[in-house]
């Protein structure tokens, strides 16, 4: 059978939205709306490890495709499913399960609403398992740095300085706290990152006193990865029990982080990059386990980009028959249950999407909120099918909206490319992974397969 991630309807697009119906033999591919097919925007480029020349444009994304066709009764279902979600009634096939998710804890909610979070680390830093309102209020107004640096020239510095003001009184009304919810293990090292922060946060505002617009973002940066340490400093060991039935896989109990080394063809003005992608384990440990594993294993070095159309960019198809990685030891496909972590659960839901748990108006803890949102690609009607295959999000929000996209509780979220992100859109089918490898967390990889095969 092959594999597909549906016709997807993107709740800003209107019922009458025409859309593509792809053709593919092999893959497990995503297929979308026709409005979806044209290029992302060109967006700020993070030169670091890429050799870059500015091209004089920006062209779009093409992508040769394999043959078995898709049928309009799955893009009807794909249809109505969207509907079901955004009027949060059961939608066509969709079980009416009644299913009440925890509520999330009053004060963190009122500290990360408003607009949807865009950014991969800030995403990555509300994602982890912890309940400390005290370092949060610290985190949210450097978050909002952001925001204020979109209004243009200095004026922006006048919103930068409440937000350095706010940040640096949170943190003295709330160090004790901070401090008491540290993990004793890591104690000494979230004291060491917390003097840092304060006296970064110093630093901050004689920046702005300074009128220094562009040294602002640099360390605003440079703060909130003190504030993502000193959050990871407060996980306490790995905060859930994996179902019995997963529990031999490869599990990834915590971050890891891995460089994917991509060697760009027939491109003068990109050669190379180097995409740091960042792997959370604490809301996907069987999804980000099976992947580390493979990394481990070389599985993905020297494969071809198998997919880049301007909405995805994929790989992780392997030459043969075999649509995913056959494990040696069972000389069959290796297979991953559906795995999603929403808001205020305590572990994540398996083998089911959120529409057919009733869960429609559920958020996501790792959402498609990000350009360069990784997930697992698996058969359309087969939700436990996921194997080697993985795509990351080309994000355009005025299309695929943050907390109303119709992959959010449908497919696995596991990680998120944190540098170089922007040069997703310029790879191309037959461009050529030449490494990934583990570059920091491989140490809270458990019962790895690869060791077992040498």
């Amino acid at each position: 059978m092959a594999a597909t991630i549906p016709c997807h309807y993107c709740a800003s697009a209107p019922i009458t939205s025409k859309f593509f119906i792809s053709n593919n033999a092999h893959s497990k591919r995503l297929t979308y709306p026709l409005s979806l097919t044209n290029a992302p925007r060109f967006r700020g480029f993070n030169a670091a490890r890429c050799s870059y020349q500015p091209p004089p444009h920006h062209s779009q994304l093409q992508s040769k495709h394999k043959g078995s066709s898709f049928s309009l009764k799955q893009c009807a279902i794909s249809i109505a499913l969207a509907v079901g979600l955004i009027t949060g009634v059961p939608a066509l096939g969709s079980p009416a399960i009644a299913h009440t998710a925890s509520p999330v804890l009053p004060d963190l909610a009122v500290l990360i609403s408003g607009p949807p979070i865009k950014d991969p680390g800030a995403l990555l830093r509300y994602a982890l398992p912890i309940d400390n309102k005290a370092i949060r209020e610290v985190q949210k107004p450097l978050e909002d740095i952001t925001d204020s640096l979109k209004v243009a020239g200095v004026k922006a510095l006048d919103s930068v300085e409440r937000n350095v003001r706010q940040a640096s009184r949170a943190f003295k009304q709330g160090k004790t706290l901070i401090v008491s919810g540290l993990a004793e293990s890591k104690k000494e090292h979230g004291i060491e990152l917390l003097n840092k922060l304060e006296a970064g946060m110093d630093e901050l505002e004689l920046i702005v006193q300074d009128r220094n617009r562009d040294a602002v973002a640099l360390k605003q940066k440079e703060l909130l990865n003190y504030v993502g340490g000193v959050e990871e400093d407060m996980v306490d060991g790995f905060p859930y029990e994996v179902p019995e039935e997963y529990r031999n896989m490869p599990l990834l109990k915590g971050r890891a982080a891995v460089d994917m080394k991509v060697k760009v063809k027939d491109n003068p003005n990109l050669e190379e990059c180097v995409f740091h992608i960042v792997l959370d384990g604490y809301n996907a440990p069987v999804t980000a386990g099976n992947f580390v594993d493979l990394v481990e294993r070389h599985f993905y070095d020297g494969m071809e980009i198998q997919r880049a159309d301007g909405f995805v960019v994929q790989t992780g198809d392997p030459e043969g028959p075999a649509e995913g990685f056959i494990d040696p030891s069972t000389e069959k496909t290796r297979t991953v249950p559906l795995e999603i972590m929403v808001n205020g659960e305590k572990e994540p839901f398996y083998g089911a999407t959120l529409e057919e748990l009733g869960l429609y108006k559920a958020q996501t803890k790792l959402p498609f909120n990000a350009f360069g949102t990784m997930a697992m690609a698996r058969d359309e009607f087969e939700n436990n099918s996921g194997s080697s295959q993985v795509f990351w999000l080309l994000k355009e929000s005025e299309l695929t909206p943050s907390n109303a996209n119709i992959l959010d509780g449908r497919y696995a979220v596991f990680g998120y490319v944190t540098e170089n992100e922007d040069f997703l859109a310029d790879l191309k089918v037959g461009d050529v992974i030449e490494s990934m490898q583990v570059v920091s967390g491989l140490d809270n990889l458990v019962n790895p397969s690869y060791k077992i095969a040498g």
